[in-house]
This record gives structure tokens, C-alpha cells and sequence, in this order.
């Protein structure tokens, strides 16, 4: 694992997809306890990606479109 510092572009590009997350979330009517149960993932790692304090892997964003019933490109904006 690399320790250079993320290029400037990398924390805007996660908060826009938690953005977009959290609006999906929203719009189906869940909470992020809910979201994470049908995803099979803890609400703590919802919060985290919907607040960009985490790195959210492909698997885990795969899970959540599919608990959202949108394609993961939706997710990506």
C-alpha cells in the first residue's frame, strides 16, 4: 500500500458518489441501517462512504446498487 499523499481530485469524487449514495438511499425510503442490512454491510460503512471518510471497494459498491436496484454506474455519477 502507497503512503503519497491522494491527488486533490480523489476526496471531491468520494463525497459527490456518498452524495449520490445518500440521495438513492433517500429516495427509496431507507436508513442506513436498513441499506446496509440489504446490502450485507455494516450501517457504520454506509455512513462512512456517504460522508467520504472512507474508500469504498468495488464490492461493496456493487452491493449497495444492487440493494438499491440501480446499476453501479448510477452510484458513480
Amino acid at each position: 500500500m502507497t503512503t503519497d499523499p491522494l491527488p486533490d481530485w480523489v476526496l471531491p469524487r468520494r463525497q459527490q458518489i456518498g452524495a449520490t449514495l445518500r440521495a438513492a438511499r433517500e429516495r427509496r425510503g431507507l436508513t442506513q441501517i436498513q441499506l446496509g442490512e440489504l446490502a450485507g454491510i455494516d450501517h457504520k460503512t454506509v455512513h462512512r462512504i456517504e460522508y467520504a471518510t472512507s474508500d469504498p471497494s468495488l464490492t461493496m459498491l456493487l452491493r449497495l446498487a444492487a440493494a438499491l436496484h440501480v446499476e453501479l454506474a448510477e452510484l458513480l455519477g
